[in-house]
Parts: structure tokens; C-alpha cells; sequence
């Protein structure tokens, strides 16, 4: 019981300078405003103000300490320097019991409701991040397995069949073993920019104003070093747009979008990247004109966890779900939107949006 206890005081009556620093300034402008309606005889709105501040207290702090301690001040306040005779205590008062009994009630029901609300909240979120990564760990699970085995495989079969293979098959291997190397590389950085992510005060990034058309000219260089043969149609406004973001953030999304394409989009002759302001956000496009995207696949395709189907020849070595999940993380840390759709015409569209207004230091 003594534990019980101890644990419902710990967690319901804990000090922090945060919680006295709001209870401080808001007992302050109270009392102010108090004092101000004094001086023009309206002593009738201080009921109100009290009451509200009381609310205001237990709303904003974490804890029933603070709307309990807000309530036995204004009382006693009230009491001594705003009820005749001013300036000295009458705990004689008809109904002081009550009103006491009322700011206390007021106090610790407000403070029970709010702190049982922030506390679903939390864990709500922790759920939610829970989940994630543990979609996250199956689908790097899946995705790490395959071409590790190849790489095992094709460098076996160099080593144990060295006198018999001739260049050409070697070389075959080595580049076999070079790709999913690579792969794995990209793998590495994307699950490294969800780790940097994560580890910036739940999900709050550092923004800049960056000019939009110089992010998406380093992000196509990248790209085009990686995939020398494919060319990508560049859209952009007329007017330079500043947009406030991490810009490394941002290319590894383009980079990753662009090279889904090259992976999945299957039959595809063209990429356009494209980007324009619509409602005060700034809109970032990639589209192709291939295959498009499985219908049921669609409504999964940034959980990080889903299957592809068998009908790709590049599905059986590795899915799209890890890096399209590092985007939505990214754009979602952003303050940002995604989505996934197929054009009438063939093809697929990825677009995200990042707000153009928002101050960068928050």
C-alpha cells in the first residue's frame, strides 16, 4: 500500500522548474489583472479570472502539484488583499469553506483529465513507434537476407571454381557481387538517415531556407552517378523557390524516388522530376511511364513491410518497402505529405509537399 502510494504521489505531484516557471507567470498576470480591475471597483470579473487561471494551470503542467498549490494561493489571496477588510485574513467569511472546496475540485479534476489525456497520447505514440520499427526490423530482415546470399553464393563459386571459370563468367560474378553490394550500401544510408532522424528530439529536424532547383540539381547529379544511362526531364517555376528544409534530407528522398523508378518502374523510357508551389507548400514530383504500381500494393507502400509481387524479375532479390518508408519518415518530420498514385496515361507519380511558410527554427 505504502508503495502504491508512493508511486501515485511520484508520478501525479512531481516538481519541475518548467511546471513553477508557467505557474509562476500566470499567478503573475492574475494577480495583475486583478489589481487592475480593483482600481476601476469591477471586483465582480475576479471570480472569473481565478477560476480560468486555476484551469489554465492544470491544463498546461503536468502535474496536480501545481493547479493544487494555484488554488490555495488564490484563495488566500483573495482573501487578504482583494475582500474587505483589505490586507488582513477573515476566515470567518460566509461560504470561504465552499469556495475553497470548489478551487480544489476545479483544480484536480482539470489536472486528473489532462494528465490522463497526455498520458494516452504518449502512449499512443509509443505504440506507433513501436510498430514501425518493428516493421521496419522485418522488412530490413527480408531485404538484408537476399543479396547477402548472393554475395555468398557468387563469391563462393569464384573461390571453388577458380581453374575452371573463364573471365567472362567471373566478371559476371564480380559484377553480380558489386550490385548488391552497392544495394546494401544504400540500405545502410537510408536506415542511418532514420536513425539521425529519430535521435533529433522525436522527429524535429534543423531547416533551412534552400533554393528547391539547386536541391534538385545535386540530387539528379547523385542520381545519374549511380545510374549514368538514364536521364531525367527536369521541371521547375520560372521564380527561385526557397523552401525551408534539411537539404541532405530532402535529396536522399529525390534520390531514393528517382531510383525506384530505375528498379520497379519496368518498361519505363522516361522520369520527370518536377516541382511547383500550390498552396503555400512547395510540391515535389517524380514520374515515370512504366508499369505502374499494384493495386494491392498501393495502400501499403510506405508501411516499409510489404510484399512484392513474384512478377518482377527485380522483386526476387529485393522490395522497394525500405526505402519508400525512409521518405515518408523524412517528409513526415517535415511537417510534409506523400502519396502514391498511377496515371491514366501509364506510369506511376510519387509526390511529396514541404510548407513554404514555417519558421526554421522551431
Amino acid at each position: 500500500m505504502a508503495i502504491k502510494l508512493k508511486r501515485f504521489l511520484n508520478r501525479n505531484f512531481k516538481f519541475s522548474l518548467k511546471g513553477a516557471l508557467i505557474t509562476l507567470i500566470i499567478l503573475a498576470i492574475s494577480v495583475s489583472t486583478c489589481f487592475l480591475l480593483k482600481s476601476f471597483n469591477n471586483s465582480s470579473e475576479f471570480v472569473t479570472i481565478i477560476i480560468l487561471s486555476v484551469f489554465l494551470i492544470s491544463v498546461i503542467t503536468d502535474s496536480y502539484l501545481y493547479g493544487i498549490v494555484s488554488s490555495l494561493f488564490f484563495v488566500l489571496t483573495t482573501n487578504f488583499i482583494f475582500t474587505h477588510s483589505y490586507f488582513e485574513f477573515d476566515f470567518t467569511m460566509s461560504g470561504y469553506t465552499l469556495i475553497i472546496t470548489c478551487m480544489l475540485v476545479i483544480s484536480i479534476t482539470t489536472s486528473s483529465l489532462t494528465t490522463e489525456i497526455k498520458r494516452n497520447k504518449s502512449i499512443r505514440l509509443e505504440a506507433e513507434q513501436e510498430k514501425t520499427k518493428s516493421n521496419l526490423l522485418r522488412a530490413v530482415s527480408h531485404d538484408l537476407r537476399t543479396p547477402l546470399t548472393s554475395i555468398l553464393g557468387a563469391s563462393s563459386a569464384i573461390i571453388e571454381n577458380d581453374d575452371v571459370l573463364d573471365k567472362k563468367d567471373r566478371l559476371k560474378l564480380l559484377s553480380e557481387i558489386k550490385e548488391d553490394a552497392g544495394w546494401l550500401i544504400r540500405m545502410v544510408e537510408n536506415l542511418l538517415y532514420i536513425t539521425r532522424i529519430n535521435d533529433e528530439n522525436d522527429a524535429k529536424i534543423t531547416k533551412q531556407n534552400e533554393a528547391g532547383e539547386e536541391v534538385i540539381a545535386d540530387s539528379v547529379a547523385k542520381f545519374k552517378s549511380r545510374f549514368p544511362g538514364n536521364n531525367v526531364e527536369i521541371k521547375i517555376p520560372d521564380d527561385l523557390l526557397m523552401i525551408p528544409m534539411d537539404a541532405i534530407l530532402i535529396e536522399q528522398v529525390i534520390i531514393n524516388l528517382l531510383e525506384n523508378v530505375v528498379i520497379h518502374a519496368k518498361e519505363s523510357t522516361k522520369i520527370e522530376l518536377s516541382l511547383y508551389a500550390k498552396d503555400k507548400n512547395a510540391v515535389f514530383e517524380v514520374s515515370d511511364n512504366g508499369c505502374g504500381i499494384n493495386q494491392n500494393i498501393l495502400p501499403h507502400i510506405f508501411d516499409g513491410c510489404f510484399k512484392q509481387s513474384n512478377n518482377y524479375e527485380s522483386d526476387k532479390k529485393k522490395n522497394m518497402g525500405i526505402g519508400l518508408s525512409v521518405c515518408y519518415t523524412i517528409i513526415k518530420a517535415h511537417n510534409g505529405t506523400m502519396s502514391a498514385e498511377n496515371k491514366k496515361s501509364g506510369g506511376a507519380v510519387f509526390r511529396f509537399t514541404l510548407p513554404l511558410e514555417e519558421d526554421i527554427n522551431e
